[in-house]
């Protein structure tokens, strides 16, 4: 049954996934250009001095990119599945409902991690080649919370389209805002090294949220 769900989510997002790929990727490439072209006219040198005497990463364009593609991503799979009252029909098959939310969101979840791990061999690859590994470790690690910000932003829009009743959407999206600003309070370069675990115990948290939204589907709960 696991499989058939996924082939579900898959039909659905597949176009989406397509465009996020393109997406993200097209916008890692813009930023390393950026940097060779550095290279080509002023030499690796010049880059290196700008970026040990002023931090400057030059990936700055990807701050928002991966929350912009999570939220997405789960506003094409959650919101047609609501819009059409197709959750109803899909809580009714003889699979657990707990499994079957579970098995949705790890669909969703599973894209775009290839997505983002996608731009992280592209860009590693790269800056290995122009780079000291201590500082692509540091541009790397600097993109590590914008990308755990697209996989909660994913599952958080995924609790609201989930909700039932809007007046409780509109609350739960407020959540989601604060939950999120976490993840943009320092513009500083790897200002959040030590509070990654944090980041990640977040995500992982915000997995259950769309399990509440549910059992308030199944109850009845509606404005």
């Amino acid at each position: 049954m696991w499989k058939a769900i996924f082939y579900k989510e898959w039909i659905k997002t597949r176009w989406y996934f397509v465009l996020a790929l393109l997406l993200t990727l097209g916008f890692a490439g813009y930023c390393l250009l950026r940097m060779n072209r550095v290279i080509v006219f002023q030499g690796p040198a010049h880059l290196w001095e700008v970026m040990l005497s002023r931090d400057v990463i030059f990936i700055d364009l990807l701050q928002y990119i991966p929350l912009l593609v999570g939220i997405l991503m789960a506003i094409v799979q959650f919101v047609p599945e609501m819009h059409h009252k197709c959750l109803k029909l899909t809580l009714h098959l003889p699979y657990p409902a707990l499994r079957m939310v579970m098995t949705m969101l790890l669909s969703g979840l599973a894209l775009l991690v290839f997505c983002f791990v996608s731009n992280f061999l592209l860009m590693g690859i790269y800056l290995q080649q122009v780079l000291a590994p201590e500082m692509t470790k540091h541009i790397l690690m600097t993109a590590l919370p914008w990308y755990l910000a697209g996989l909660t932003g994913y599952l958080l829009v995924s609790w609201v389209c989930l909700e039932p009743a809007w007046k409780r959407r509109v609350i739960n999206l407020a959540i989601s805002v604060f939950v999120l600003k976490i993840f943009y309070m320092s513009s500083t370069p790897e200002a959040y090294n030590s509070f990654i675990p944090w980041l990640f115990m977040y995500t992982v948290m915000a997995t259950s949220l769309s399990w509440l939204s549910v059992l308030r589907f199944k109850i009845g709960k509606q404005d």
